[in-house]
């Protein structure tokens, strides 16, 4: 097997990311050595388990662990108290211990509720992240970022909590649906567009082949994001700086999600890659970038089947600036009452921009929500060119 391994240096929560073809198969053999008693308990959901949860649990039992799976509904509304409250109290039924594994097996949504369940299970339970989500495997279970959503946002009530191994099989991805993977792919390139323009490139080359399967390029891509990701959160785990630059369009993009409701209607990449395009336009908007970085942005994500306007959503719930905006000030890096945002000078060039002008937001929203799909933002007046 085609193994590449990724290192995320933190002291004493130092951990790896190990990612291939099939590693489903040797996740017993992988998580048995982390353990002081062979003990583990599986949370996954009833779609994962249906494709992967008995290959997944002979792995673990071949290698001698004691296993239970708890099997879960999928889907965002998944992330919310009353789950939280049901899976720590299966895990306390279930005797887990503090260096047990809790192994959450799925994608973005089991990944962060598991996690923040082992993070207040006990004060502290010993954790693995196993993704099957392409979005998982580059973005949400890379990181030690669990949470719940609340009524007012996306992923405001968490803690930072770190695994002890993250096992991402680019196999699994075959069983994805193309929407799902395709929403995955936004995070892939969102690492491109905040610090590698030569990754971008390599993207705009090689995604139709991550997108259709071939596995030398599926590993090549976990593994560049992946790195990207451990730089970031070695220097800045706890989104103090530089971490932010991570959330590049998550910010248009959880106010998107939160209007359409997490029902289904509009999936979390698909949201980022609305939220993507919004930034680097609303860069565009502020004489920071060129328009063509803009247009290649979007251009790329559209070549993806991915939305890339407002325009190009689906049809909702009704919805203004003044509701988009209201949702964007509920963002965790919102400061003083001010809105942050991850804007761009060029691809490869993200950079964070605090204390934003959010009457210009609303009417750069105000303007997007009216524009047909694919037009150009209006060049934005001379006062506000070369935004510092």
């Amino acid at each position: 097997m085609n193994l590449e391994t990724v290192s995320l240096p933190l002291g004493e929560r130092a951990y790896d990311i190990l990612i291939g073809d099939g590693l489903l198969d040797e996740a017993g053999a992988r998580i048995a050595p982390l353990l002081p008693r062979p003990r583990t308990v599986v949370v996954t959901d009833a779609n994962v388990a249906a494709a992967h949860g008995e290959r997944f649990a002979a792995s673990l039992r071949a290698a001698g662990l004691d296993t239970d799976i708890v099997v879960l509904e999928p889907g965002e509304a998944t992330k919310s108290f009353a789950e939280l409250e049901r899976l720590t109290g299966r895990l306390l039924d279930l005797g887990v211990e503090r260096k047990d594994a809790v192994i959450a097996l799925g994608g973005g949504v089991i990944g962060d509720l598991v996690g923040f369940a082992s993070a207040i299970l006990r004060r502290g339970c010993r954790f693995v992240q196993v993704p099957t989500t392409l979005l998982a495997q580059v973005d949400s279970a890379v990181g030690g970022k669990t949470a719940i959503n609340a009524a007012q946002g996306k992923n405001l009530i968490g803690a930072f909590h770190q695994p002890a191994l993250v096992l991402a099989d680019v196999g699994a991805l075959s069983s994805l649906p193309a929407r799902e993977l395709r929403a995955g792919y936004a995070e892939v390139v969102k690492y491109g567009l905040i610090g590698d323009a030569d990754f971008f490139a390599w993207l705009e080359a090689n995604g139709a082949r991550v997108l259709a399967g071939d596995p030398a390029a599926r590993i090549a891509a976990v593994k560049t994001s992946c790195a990207a990701k451990a730089a970031i959160v070695a220097a800045d785990e706890r989104e103090q700086g530089a971490r932010a630059l991570l959330n590049l369009g998550h910010t248009f993009g959880h106010a998107l999600e939160a209007v359409y409701g997490y029902g289904g209607a509009l999936l979390h990449g698909e949201g980022v890659a609305v939220g993507t395009a919004l930034a680097f336009d609303y860069s565009a908007h502020l004489g920071l970038c060129r328009p063509a970085a803009a247009d290649r942005v979007r251009a790329h994500l559209s070549a993806c089947g991915l939305p890339a306007s407002i325009a190009a959503l689906p049809g909702g719930p009704a919805y203004d600036a003044d509701t988009l905006l209201t949702l964007m000030m509920q963002d965790k890096k919102v400061e003083q009452n001010r809105l942050t945002l991850i804007l761009a000078r060029d691809v490869g060039e993200a950079f964070v921009e605090k204390a934003v002008d959010a009457g210009d937001v609303r009417t750069f929203l105000a303007t997007q929500i009216q524009q047909r799909s694919g037009a150009r933002p209006a060049a934005p007046p001379a006062s506000r060119r070369n935004h510092p």
